[in-house]
Formats: structure tokens, sequence, C-alpha cells
């Protein structure tokens, strides 16, 4: 692996850090960080189109309790990271926001610098009761 690249692989394990930090504690400056102001925010688990964006997702973080509060394991990881080029990168993560379990699929790019989260198209589970 060359420099930059093991430069641009740390980057965006940070970034995916802010995140994964981010969601359990319902902490949208965090996740700010790690997300662009302009991303998707996508899923169809319920079989219709969800779809929000950043100010309406910062919403809806802002008034969940988060899985901190809540004194909820922390279960979040990196299953793979793959770039598709200097500025562009995809990452399959899994984490969870109790009582559902994520796998969200985020396409990141590379702009003035830094990488952020451009893309979040996710499916979820809900555990069993």
């Amino acid at each position: 692996m060359s420099a930059t690249r093991s430069h641009d692989y740390d980057a965006v394990i940070a970034t995916l850090a802010d995140y994964f930090d981010g969601l359990f504690h319902s902490d949208t400056a965090r996740l700010r960080r790690a997300m662009h102001p302009q991303a998707h925010y996508v899923c169809a688990t319920d079989g219709s189109l969800l779809k929000l964006d950043m100010e309406a997702y910062w919403a809806v973080v802002e008034q969940r309790a988060s899985p901190a509060s809540q004194g909820a394991a922390r279960e979040d990881k990196i299953v793979s990271i793959e770039f598709a080029g200097p500025v562009t990168a995809f990452a399959r993560v899994e984490c969870a926001i109790p009582p559902k379990r994520f796998t969200d699929l985020l396409t990141l790019i590379k702009l003035d610098g830094r990488w952020q989260i451009i893309s979040k198209v996710f499916h979820y589970e809900l555990d069993a009761a």
C-alpha cells in the first residue's frame, strides 16, 4: 500500500469513527464531521422509499435517546473498505441502535483534503423480542 493510500485509508477510518461515535451518542456534531451536508440517506427495508436530506436526518438523531444513554452495548464494525480512485471510497459497516441492527453501505468522497460520507444506503433488522 502506498503512503498516500495508507493515509487515505487511515482518514476514512477516522471518518467512520466519527460516524460510529455520532450514532452511539446521538451526537450530530460528530455526524456532521463525518457526513457531507448534501449526503443522501436512503432505506427501503419496509418496502417503501425513505429518503431524507441531512437537516431532516439531524432532527431524527437529535430526538432519539442515544444507545449510550440507554446503557446499550456498543456494536459497530467496519466490514470492508474499497477505493475506486483517489477521491472515492466505499465502506460496508454494521452497527446497532436498539432495537435495530443496521448494515450501512456508505459511499465516501474526498473534497478539500477531507473524506466525508456522501451516501448512506442501509438495511435494518429488528432484534428478536
